[in-house]
C-alpha cells in the first residue's frame, strides 16, 4: 500500500478555484426562482452548474488528483474522465432545479441535497476509477462512507446557500464555506485510497501529460470560463435592473 503525498501550492490551488467556482454558482443561482420562462430557468440552471459542478467540483478534483504523489505514474481513461465531468454537471443541475423552482415545501431542499451529493459522490469514484496505473484500487469502508456522507451535507449547505443569501458580501463569504466543504469530500475520499501495486503491464496509456501541466491547464481553462460566465451574470443583472426602471 502505498502512501499518498501532495504537493501544497496544488492543493492550495485547487482550493482556490473551488472557492471562484463557488462564488460564481451563487452569482448565477440567484436567477433560478426569478426566471420568467422555460428558457431562462434552464439558461441559469445550466450555467450554475457548469460553475458549481464543473469548477468547484470537477476542477477542483482534477487539480486535486493530480497534486497527489502516488508513488506510481498514473494516467487517465479519457471516456471515464469525460463521464466524471458530464456527472458532475449535471447532479447539481438537478439539485438546483428542484430547490431553484420548488414551492418551499419541506421535503425539496433534502432531496435536492442527496441527490446532489450521490451524484458529486459517483463523479468523485468515476475520476477515481478513470485512473491508469499498475495498481488495483479498493477503500477503506468507513472513509468511503464518511466522503459520501460529507457530499451529501456540503452539496445541501450549497443549495440552502444558493437560495437564500441575497448580499454579494454574504455570497462571496459562503463560497470559502463551500471550497472548504467540497475540498473536505475529496481529500477525505483521497485519504480512503489504498492501492496495492501490481506487476501487470499498463496497455492503455490515456492522459499522461505531467501532473503539473495537467492541474496547470485544468485551472487555466476553467478560470477563463468561470470568469465569463461571472461576466454573463453582471451582465444579466444589469440588463434585468435596466428593465425595471
Amino acid at each position: 500500500m502505498n502512501t499518498i503525498h501532495y504537493e501544497p501550492f496544488l492543493v492550495a490551488l485547487s482550493y482556490v478555484i473551488s472557492v471562484f467556482g463557488s462564488y460564481t454558482a451563487l452569482q448565477l443561482a440567484i436567477a433560478i426562482p426569478a426566471g420568467r420562462t422555460w428558457g431562462a430557468v434552464i439558461g441559469s440552471v445550466i450555467g450554475a452548474a457548469a460553475a458549481v459542478g464543473g469548477g468547484a467540483i470537477w476542477s477542483m478534483h482534477f487539480i486535486g488528483m493530480n497534486a497527489a504523489d502516488l508513488g506510481i505514474p498514473v494516467a487517465y481513461d479519457p471516456v471515464l474522465t469525460i463521464t466524471s465531468l458530464i456527472l458532475s454537471i449535471l447532479a447539481p443541475a438537478v439539485g438546483l432545479f428542484i430547490v431553484g423552482r420548488s414551492d418551499g415545501g419541506p421535503i425539496n431542499l433534502p432531496l435536492g441535497g442527496v441527490l446532489t451529493g450521490l451524484g458529486v459522490a459517483l463523479m468523485h469514484y468515476t475520476g477515481m476509477a478513470a485512473m491508469i496505473m499498475p495498481a488495483k484500487i479498493t477503500y477503506d469502508p468507513t472513509l468511503f462512507w464518511a466522503s459520501i456522507a460529507i457530499a451529501i451535507v456540503a452539496a445541501t449547505v450549497a443549495l440552502w446557500l444558493a437560495f437564500n443569501l441575497r448580499g454579494n458580501l454574504q455570497r462571496f463569504g459562503s463560497a470559502f464555506v463551500m471550497g472548504i466543504a467540497v475540498c473536505g469530500m475529496h481529500y477525505t475520499g483521497m485519504y480512503a485510497l489504498k492501492l496495492e501495486p501490481t506487476k501487470e503491464a499498463v496497455v492503455n496509456t490515456g492522459i499522461a501529460l505531467s501532473p503539473t501541466n495537467l492541474a496547470y491547464s485544468v485551472f487555466g481553462v476553467t478560470a477563463v470560463i468561470l470568469t465569463l460566465l461571472l461576466i454573463y451574470s453582471a451582465w444579466k443583472s444589469q440588463r434585468a435592473l435596466s428593465a425595471n426602471l
